[in-house]
């Protein structure tokens, strides 16, 4: 007999602001909680330092999380200068200290975009995620354990001198998946010869949503809560689920194909489509204004299946 699934089959993706102090996951599960959702996953950790946006995919919405995880994001950042740290953030233990230099604001903007604009190469932090022989490399780095971290390329679009103080500056950086915010300023401390580590780390946007559309957990329980004797579990929910984006929103960016009825019936079945359609690559497909999944159109037109929605009620 099979398993009964836990949890409501609900679809949607739900823009949390994560507070400081937790992990990604402890948020996510936060959210699955309230949610009473049976499937649900985040599209790229925040340090427990961070805050801001994290998108947290519920049911369907996450066969397209990936297309997330690859996103541009943008963030802004705090950069304690003349103190660092071994994980590069405030977290972590100070491993150096030295006196700042008096900087210039003119200067010190040349030198960030000489630096960081554009394609670059970081060596992620050993107190990053990333894995080594299937071990996470923050795992290896509170061992003690030291291994090669090989040089990664990113690309910076833009990076912003918010504000220049005494020992901290602040930074406004538009860049590529895989980024460390925590290496470039590192790598920025050392550039000025003072060091510098992370003090305050915010994610304001990831691919095209809009930060307003943010809930922080409190408002989120707020909500959740029975506030009138008289409020049925069901209007609760609904209130909740008022608050997701659809799935398609997180492959947005891409163009979009309206199928007829038939086409749609045929593609669900499994089979493939004869017809031949004008627009390349990867694309959103709808039927009667109804979200259907993403597809591939190949250089000769024909459009195959990449990730369709379970359109089954349970």
């Amino acid at each position: 007999m099979a398993r009964r699934k836990k949890g409501r089959r609900i679809d949607g993706v739900f823009l949390l602001d994560k507070p400081q102090g937790i992990s990604s996951n402890a948020a996510l599960q936060k959210v699955k909680r309230l949610y009473d959702a049976a499937k649900a996953g985040h599209t790229g950790a925040l340090d427990p330092l961070a805050t801001g946006m994290l998108p947290i995919c519920l049911g369907e919405a996450t066969k397209f999380s990936q297309f997330l995880l690859d996103s541009d994001k943008r963030y802004i950042t705090t950069a304690k200068l003349g103190v660092r740290t071994d994980s590069s953030d405030a977290d972590g233990e100070v491993i150096e200290t030295k006196p700042v230099p008096e900087l210039d604001r003119d200067a010190l903007n040349d030198l960030i975009q000489a630096k960081f604009s554009g394609e670059i190469e970081q060596v992620p932090s050993m107190f990053s995620a990333l894995k080594h022989n299937g071990q996470p490399l923050y795992k290896l780095a509170r061992k003690g354990e030291k291994v090669e971290v090989k040089p990664r390329q990113v690309c910076i679009y833009e990076i912003k001198l918010l504000d220049l103080r005494a020992d901290e500056i602040d930074l406004e950086v538009h860049c590529s998946k895989g980024t460390y915010i925590r290496s470039i300023v590192e790598d920025l401390g050392l550039a000025l010869g003072c060091g510098a580590h992370v003090s305050m780390l915010r994610r304001l946007a990831v691919a095209t949503y809009d930060r307003s559309a943010m809930l922080t957990l409190e408002q989120l329980n707020e909500i959740a809560q029975h506030r009138e004797s008289d409020q049925s579990l069901e209007c609760i929910q609904m209130r909740l689920d008022a608050l997701l984006l659809p799935p398609w929103s997180a492959v947005e960016s891409l163009p979009s194909i309206e199928l007829p009825a038939d086409l749609a019936n045929r593609l669900l079945q499994g089979q493939r489509l004869g017809e031949l359609f004008s627009e390349r690559g990867l694309v959103r497909l709808f039927a009667e204004e109804r979200f259907l999944g993403m597809a591939e159109v190949d250089d000769e037109g024909r459009l195959r299946a990449r990730r369709l929605l379970d359109t089954s009620e349970n």
